[in-house]
């Protein structure tokens, strides 16, 4: 128990990391989902991208079929709005892809 106690006492808050992690990105002063553009409309295109869609992009490509819960963004839109509502930019991807190589990806292309 003690060093649970100990733990939290070096524990930074996260509530404002993506708003404040990097200087200059678009994400910045955005501390919700819905300022980023994740909004009720999103979630309702995301809803029926995935049920014309509902497999993962890349297992696919790697023979697995494997059901998909994210839309993914093949162009990081940064923030630029003509960029995230097109549909033809959108893949259907499974959690472990979308945070494990989608995220390698994006990192390798900076």
């Amino acid at each position: 128990m003690s060093r649970l106690r100990t733990l939290g006492a070096r524990l930074q808050p996260q509530a404002n990391r993506l708003a404040t992690a990097v200087p200059g990105s678009w994400r910045t002063g955005k501390t919700t989902s819905s300022q980023r553009g994740y909004n009720y409309e999103w979630q309702k295109a995301r809803l029926s991208h995935l049920n014309d869609n509902p497999l993962c992009v890349y297992c696919q490509r790697e023979g697995r079929v494997t059901a998909a819960n994210t839309v993914d963004h093949v162009v990081a839109h940064r923030g630029d709005m003509t960029i995230f509502w097109d549909r033809d930019n959108w893949m259907s991807l499974c959690a472990p892809c979308h945070s494990s190589k989608k995220q390698r990806e994006e990192a390798q292309a900076h």
